[in-house]
């Protein structure tokens, strides 16, 4: 019995070992960074006094990414508020643009 249990545990760090390997991410930070994501796009379309549907969110080892376009400064405060409020992230990389407004160039 003794003998399987060891088998099993080897197995499972095996995969773990693979996993990371292919990703660079563990399996755990790719739950979390999937649960992350599926919460924070929740926030936004949760929110009803703003259209935040042309926000896509990407989450790498807890730091959340927001792009998209939205219609006001205050609306891209508000989704950057919104991903904040989410549990477990370590920051927030606000991407978003304002309609009309050109791209700000980071140098």
């Amino acid at each position: 019995m003794r003998a399987f249990t060891t088998w099993c545990f080897g197995l499972a760090l095996l995969g773990a070992v693979g996993c990371q390997a292919t990703t660079g991410k563990t399996a755990g930070q790719i739950v979390t960074d999937t649960g992350i994501t599926a919460s924070v796009q929740g926030k936004l379309t949760g929110d009803k006094a703003s259209n935040f549907s042309r926000i896509d969110v990407d989450t790498e080892r807890g730091i959340v990414t927001l792009n998209g376009v939205v219609q006001t400064a205050q609306d891209r405060e508000r989704a950057e508020y919104l991903a904040r409020q989410v549990e477990g992230i370590r920051g927030v990389n606000n991407n978003l643009q304002i309609q009309g407004q050109p791209p700000k160039v980071m140098n």
